[in-house]
């Protein structure tokens, strides 16, 4: 099967799992959505939507959160991984927000990689769930199962986007972009994953993949239990 052909057919499993996939985090606007993906970092997105509610109320707007001291937005954040590091770069992105673009979050994928915290996948899912620019952010999930699919031979983030954006016309990378994220963790784990029943690895895992996975799983066992 040709990787288009396997693209197209991935693409109707997950319309059919996923049909209208909701944005994991929960905001409000796109300063919100900037903030509660910086704090997704190495952290879950339930977990982050536990200390955001406070968070927003406390702190709805770029001038809000600059008013707050990074030891209150610490004390509000304390559960998040990184949180001492998130602290200072919320503050610090809210006051440039101030400074540089009157208030509000640009809508342009370089002013984004600019502020403090803020990464190329960060900048990605900004542009494309608050403003619609096509945008495809690659998380662990995406890649993973892109070098897993054999859409991508997975050797870094970058060429994993570049050839999923290939794939794909860029008015779906939207959706696609969450139905695999959702499909990651409810069908397509990392660990304890059986292919033969994956609605999706079951035709299209690559077997050397898999099969590496495999190893690399049995290797760690056998380190734990020496």
């Amino acid at each position: 099967m040709k990787r288009s052909e396997k693209a197209l057919k991935i693409q109707a499993v997950l319309d059919r799992l996923y049909p209208q996939p909701a944005v994991p985090l929960l905001h409000g606007d796109p300063f919100t959505l900037l903030v509660a993906v910086v704090l997704s970092a190495q952290t879950t997105d339930a977990r982050v939507n536990l200390v955001t509610p406070e968070l927003f109320r406390r702190a709805p707007t770029p001038e809000a959160m600059a008013r707050l001291s990074e030891a209150e937005i610490l004390a509000l954040i304390r559960t998040c991984g990184l949180a001492p590091a998130k602290a200072k770069n919320i503050r610090r992105l809210s006051q440039l927000l101030l400074e540089r673009h009157g208030g509000h979050v640009p809508k342009d994928m370089a002013a984004l990689e600019a502020l403090p915290g803020v990464g190329h996948k960060t900048a990605s899912v900004v542009m494309i769930q608050a403003f619609g620019v096509p945008a495809f952010p690659v998380d662990t999930h995406i890649h993973r199962l892109a070098a897993r699919w054999g859409l991508s031979d997975g050797t870094t983030v970058e060429k994993t986007e570049a050839d999923l954006k290939a794939l794909w016309p860029p008015e779906a990378w939207a959706k696609l972009h969450l139905q695999i994220i959702y499909f990651g963790r409810e069908h397509c784990p990392a660990r304890g994953h059986d292919p033969k029943v994956c609605p999706i690895c079951s035709w299209a895992g690559v077997k050397t993949r898999l099969a590496a996975e495999a190893r690399a799983r049995a290797a760690a066992r056998v380190a734990a239990s020496g």
